[in-house]
């Protein structure tokens, strides 16, 4: 009923409005006196309604132009958000590239080795790989007994094999054993890993003779006697080279040369050391074969030269 009340008032005034409207724009004179009356009604009331709707309009824009601004603000996050991806997969791009590079580098370096590349896959629980798995296996030729490499140096050798992946334990690992050689001067020692100790960024050294011209920053290399790693491996550098209490061996630690917080890639060398020794024994054996079979025919030759001379003699 109010609704209805309203609406009518609402008509009234609205035709009201109109007749005053017409009324003002006759131009009779007896009707000056009445315009004019109308005109002080009327000019109030359009003023009003100039100003409700110049407010509705400036409202009516300040509303569009804030529309228009949040599109335009919805537009350039999306552009952000568009552009920080982009750099974020280049970034990751970028340094998977000078990782790539830096393994192209290590396997020109170990090129007399034949090599399979892999991802680490996971890793130990802890914050540094001392056992850590890789994305091949046995149907990539992968096989337990070879060494790892990545970041320049060994990194470790593999313990466990299934047909897609491979365990790995690294050289930090406690139970880790490398034997090892200054390349400088040829002086054997073990690399022992050390979890603890590597916390500080190094391994430790044991087993060198005392009268061994080992010192500090020279290289240390896997050495040609290992039973499992392949010779010349670059393991890390010595440091803080100092005599032992027993007066008769020499003692320090190493800088490892791979990065072991940090490991994404490696190379798997597929040669293994005892197959390396097998075929290197072999060829020892037929070498000494060949030699005596040389001694031997020489012998014969020199019996028979000995007797056609022995005969001529005679004749």
């Amino acid at each position: 009923m109010e609704s209805k009340r309203s609406k009518y008032v609402l008509i009234a005034l609205t035709v009201i409005c109109v007749l005053l409207i017409g009324l003002t724009s006759i131009h009779d004179e007896w009707l000056t006196p009445l315009r004019t009356g109308v005109g002080y009604f009327l000019i109030p009331v359009q003023s009003g309604v100039n100003k409700v709707g110049s407010a509705i309009y400036d409202e009516i824009v300040d509303y569009t132009k804030l529309k228009d601004a949040l599109e335009d603000n919805k537009e350039m996050k999306d552009i952000i958000t568009q552009l920080t991806e982009e750099n974020t997969r280049l970034q990751a791009e970028e340094f998977e590239l000078k990782r790539l590079r830096q393994l192209y580098e290590l396997d020109q370096e170990y090129g007399q080795y034949n090599k399979v590349g892999a991802r680490v896959i996971a890793n130990d629980s802890s914050n540094w790989f001392q056992v850590f798995r890789i994305d091949k296996g046995s149907k990539d030729g992968i096989a337990a007994d070879m060494n790892v490499v990545a970041g320049g140096g060994l990194v470790g050798i593999v313990t466990d094999v299934g047909a897609n992946y491979a365990t790995v334990r690294s050289i930090i690992d406690d139970s880790s054993r490398v034997s090892a050689m200054a390349i400088q001067s040829g002086d054997g020692c073990i690399v022992g890993g050390d979890l603890t100790l590597f916390k500080e960024g190094r391994l430790r050294i044991t087993n060198v003779l005392k009268d061994s011209d080992l010192k500090d920053g020279d290289k240390i290399v896997t050495s040609n006697t290992s039973s499992v790693f392949v010779p010349g491996i670059l393991v890390g550098y010595a440091a803080e080279i100092t005599n032992d209490t027993n007066n008769v061996t020499k003692s320090g630690y190493l800088i490892p040369a791979a990065e072991f917080d940090s490991l994404q890639e490696v190379l798997v060398i597929t040669d293994l050391k005892v197959k390396m020794t097998e075929e290197t024994t072999a060829e020892d054996g037929a070498s000494a074969e060949t030699q005596a079979g040389e001694s031997e025919t020489n012998e014969a030759g020199e019996t028979a030269a000995s007797s056609e001379e022995e005969t001529a003699a005679a004749q």
